[in-house]
């Protein structure tokens, strides 16, 4: 027990303290400088792995811009032809009759130079009143055929009271037209009533005076040097669409004595007339109306003389037409 120990013991303890340090000294540069060197590389990469991961995530957002028009059909956006369908019917080739009324041959000359021809007929009044002698009726119209330069007008008007005619009178006059609103007319007329008939020679104009009035002056040479002039003005005053008033006024003027008609040197009578009209049509038209006429000068006095009233108003209702 009191043996002392080997001396390997004791300076193996004190050995192994002093190994471990020169072991420690001798061994700890290698680890070291491997961890050194992991730490290096990984700190090489990890800004790389950050770099790329960046330009991931910018591609992946710069994607949808590059390919805004990826989905856009360039096929449709193309002008292809388009497909026909095959009708159920084969479509009959084209004849040579198809082509001339497809394409009529035209004569450009006559369509330049020669003017329509046309014609219309106008009944200004047809109407009727009632009177001390009976119903009385009277009539007043008109028809031109031709062109719009060249017309062959007819003319007449009349009355008749108790189922007789008292007087009735028809006139044939070439027209010219010598402006836009102004005709220069010359033809015959002829009198049927009153007394015997007798015929005239005519001559005078018709058109559209300023403010719209309706004027034909028209002078008469008859037999034995007879002379005499009608003028007549009316106006068409539009109430409504359909509603119209048309006042007109007459006067008759002789040359010379003829009492064997009661007429006399002068201004002989004069008519003046206002009818209101209702247009059911652009061409029927039905109205009421005054009337009043009035003989004037030595031509009163001759009726005087055969005791007729020189003058007579009387309340008419008729129809205006046209075709």
């Amino acid at each position: 027990m009191g043996l002392p120990l080997s001396s390997a013991v004791p300076h193996g303890s004190g050995h192994d303290a002093g190994s471990e340090d020169r072991s420690m000294k001798t061994l700890s540069p290698a680890p070291i400088q491997l961890v050194s060197a992991l730490a290096f590389a990984l700190g090489l990469a990890t800004p790389a792995f950050a770099q790329h991961h960046d330009h991931a995530q910018h591609a992946a957002t710069e994607a949808p811009k590059q390919d805004e028009h990826a989905h856009h059909d360039h096929a449709a956006m193309s002008q292809a032809e388009p497909a026909t369908a095959t009708p159920r019917e084969p479509v009959p080739p084209i004849t040579a009759d198809d082509l001339a009324a497809a394409f009529p041959d035209i004569d450009h000359h006559a369509m330049q130079h020669a003017p329509a021809f046309n014609r219309k007929v106008t009944f200004n009044r047809l109407e009727a009143w009632e009177a001390d002698e009976g119903t009385g009726q009277a009539w007043e119209g008109m028809a031109w055929f031709g062109t719009d330069t060249d017309r062959l007008w007819l003319r007449s008007e009349g009355e008749r009271m108790g189922g007789h005619t008292e007087s009735a009178e028809l006139e044939v006059l070439y027209g010219r037209s010598v402006s836009p609103w102004w005709d220069v007319v010359a033809g015959m007329k002829h009198d049927f009533k009153p007394g015997d008939g007798r015929s005239w020679a005519a001559f005078g104009v018709q058109g559209m005076a300023p403010y719209r009035f309706e004027v034909s002056a028209t002078a008469y040479i008859g037999e034995g040097g007879q002379i005499a002039a009608n003028v007549e003005a009316e106006y068409t005053l539009r109430i409504t669409n359909r509603l119209i008033l048309q006042p007109l006024v007459e006067v008759d003027m002789a040359a010379k004595d003829d009492p064997d008609h009661g007429i006399a040197r002068g201004f002989t009578g004069v008519e003046a007339g206002l009818r209101l009209r209702y247009e059911a049509s652009r061409r029927f038209a039905p109205y009421v109306g005054v009337v009043h006429e009035r003989a004037l000068g030595d031509t009163a006095d001759l009726r005087r003389a055969e005791s007729e009233s020189p003058r007579d108003t009387r309340i008419v209702a008729g129809i205006r037409i046209w075709f």
